[in-house]
Order: structure tokens, then C-alpha cells, then sequence
């Protein structure tokens, strides 16, 4: 009785993970069969960062560690519910698991009006999309400096990757596709590979595969290509294609509106 605390949110990416880490629940069991790459802790702490920043959420309410301990949670256990279906022993975490904290968000989360005008799924989506974002210059080039410097000579590093999806190639990564499979479909595209062992050194076998999707998304996040949500995963393909879909999408529902 009053007494008022005050909550002191984690100040660096490193404590916010061991508090998760301590705090989250799970079996013991699933979890050694559930390997998490150290980049994939770290963005789940970097959405909670983003979202302390947002425009969206209510900064009297704040954003406290319940965030990523729940994210976290959801996180193994969207790994955990594609092992079982696929009768698999071992899995990695993977960046479509990142779809199943959403609700961790919403559900954590006071938006002010213009946050409530947006829609609760999309700040989400785009608390998720800024975190990316963020942590995917630390591995990788920034691809703005390959647009602010034309006059000059260099070599983009992501030029191969995007000419694969400019000439019409799509790639559908599946919420539940089996490990050799999702492996198969991230092999299939030509410069992927070759750019995370070029910056992200030396990775085991399966956390490369983990790289090698999160260099997609961050492509996406930086409209070099694009990225749609469907209700079975992913989809990556060109900007542009990708725009015309969503430019198509909304005349064919202004279409249905004006019958």
C-alpha cells in the first residue's frame, strides 16, 4: 500500500535473454530436443525493443519482459508442433516460427489509437519486421548503401539472389515441411548459400539453413524482394510481382464492395 514499483526494462539484448531464459516454461525433455540458434533469442529480445519504441503502444503501459517470455514459449512451441506432426527427433527453430508470437504481442500490448487504427496483427507484423530489420545489418552489408552510392563501382552481394526472384521464380516455404525438405528448398536457390558463408563465418550444418531464410527476410524487410503470408507459411518473390498481387487484390475487393 503506497508503494509504487517501478519496472526497469532489461538495457541490453544479453540481459533480456537470460531473463527469458530463466523465467520461460517448458518441458526440459522438448527442450534439448529443440535447438535455438543464438540470432533467433536475440530477435525475439529485439521485437520487445522495437515495440518500447513504437508509435503504436501505449508507453504508460509499457512492454514489459512477459513479452518475450511468452514469445519464447510460443517459439519452441511452434518448433515442438512441426517435430511431432513430421515424427521428426530434433528440430531448429526457424524464422516461420517467428508467425506464431503474434499473439504474445497483441496479447501483451497496449496500443494507443493510432495502434488500434493499424490493427493489433499488423503493428505486430511490423514489430517482427523493424526486429529483422535491425539485427540484419549486423551480419550483413546494408543494402541501402548499394542505392545511395550508384556512381560508384561495387559489388552488390545481393545481386545474384535478387535477378533469381526478378525472373519469376517463387519460393514457398511451408510452416511444416520436413527438415531434408525445407533444407532441399533453401539449397534450391542459387547465391544463398554462398552469402552466409561469405559474412556469417563458421555455422553448424542446420543453423545455416536458419541464416540462409533470415538473409530472406531481410531482403524482404529491405524491398529488395517480397514477402506474403499465407495461411500455410511464407511466400518470397519479386517486388514488383509482389506489388502488382496486392495493388490486384484490393481493386478485385473494391470489385465485390461496389456489387
Amino acid at each position: 500500500i503506497d508503494s509504487q514499483i517501478i519496472t526497469h526494462y532489461p538495457e541490453s539484448i544479453e540481459t533480456g535473454k537470460r531473463i527469458t531464459e530463466s523465467e520461460a516454461s517448458y518441458e526440459t525433455e522438448v527442450r534439448k530436443r529443440i535447438h535455438v540458434p543464438e540470432i533467433s533469442r536475440d530477435l525475439v529480445e529485439q521485437v520487445a525493443f522495437e515495440a518500447r519504441e513504437s508509435e503504436y503502444i501505449d508507453e504508460k503501459s509499457g512492454v514489459s519482459a512477459r513479452l518475450t517470455i511468452s514469445a519464447f514459449e510460443n517459439l519452441l512451441a511452434s518448433a515442438e508442433r512441426r517435430m511431432e506432426i513430421n515424427g521428426e527427433k530434433n528440430t531448429i527453430t526457424r524464422m516461420g516460427d517467428f508467425l506464431s508470437i503474434i499473439p504474445s504481442i497483441t496479447g501483451k500490448v497496449e496500443l494507443v489509437y493510432e495502434g488500434e487504427q493499424e490493427g493489433a496483427a499488423d503493428v505486430a507484423y511490423s514489430l517482427i519486421g523493424k526486429a529483422i530489420r535491425s539485427r540484419f545489418t549486423d551480419l550483413f552489408p546494408d543494402p541501402e548503401n548499394f542505392r545511395k552510392k550508384k556512381g560508384e563501382e561495387l559489388i552488390n552481394p545481393y545481386s545474384e539472389l535478387v535477378s533469381w526472384f526478378e525472373s519469376g521464380s517463387i519460393l514457398d516455404i511451408k510452416n511444416d515441411l520436413k527438415e531434408k525438405d525445407y533444407h532441399s528448398l533453401l539449397d534450391s536457390v542459387p547465391g544463398l548459400l554462398a552469402l552466409i558463408e561469405r559474412y556469417c563465418g563458421k555455422v553448424s550444418k542446420d543453423e545455416k539453413y536458419f541464416f540462409m531464410e533470415f538473409a530472406l527476410h531481410g531482403l524482404a524487410e529491405f524491398s529488395l524482394i517480397s514477402k506474403k503470408h499465407n495461411a500455410k507459411g511464407l511466400q518470397f518473390k519479386d517486388l514488383l510481382s509482389g506489388m502488382l498481387t496486392q495493388s490486384e487484390n484490393r481493386d478485385t475487393r473494391n470489385e465485390k464492395r461496389e456489387e
